[in-house]
């Protein structure tokens, strides 16, 4: 049996959950955000404002944001793994991404739930 230490313990079936799942909820997202903007053509800052202050629509754009990150990062990990082979590299890389995927995460939902 063959054990892959940097996946950190996830198998191939997690990942492809994670991506199909995050996949539909980010395309959910997008078909209602497109669909509102069709539906409301002369969108101003207090109807928009109004959207986002229900909490059903931060529920949901969180949701998202946390649907992002995860599809992100599996993407990001998979290519990082396949096309850099210097174990050092592919960590430092990773780490970078890890980081930049938590501080978008972070600062959307800092955004989003902010005063």
């Amino acid at each position: 049996m063959v054990t892959n230490i940097t996946n950190f313990g996830r198998s191939g079936l997690s990942d492809w959950l994670i991506q199909r799942f995050s996949a539909v909820v980010l395309a959910l997202y997008t078909l209602f955000i497109v669909a509102y903007l069709l539906f409301n053509p002369g969108l101003d800052y207090a109807t928009w404002s109004g959207l986002f202050a229900q909490t059903w629509m931060r529920i949901f754009s969180l949701l998202a944001f946390v649907s992002l990150a995860a599809h992100a990062w599996v993407g990001l990990w998979t290519v990082t793994t396949d096309y850099l082979k210097p174990t050092g590299i592919r960590i430092g890389v990773q780490t970078v991404i890890i980081l930049a995927i938590f501080v978008f995460l972070v600062w959307g939902i800092q955004i989003l739930w902010g005063a």
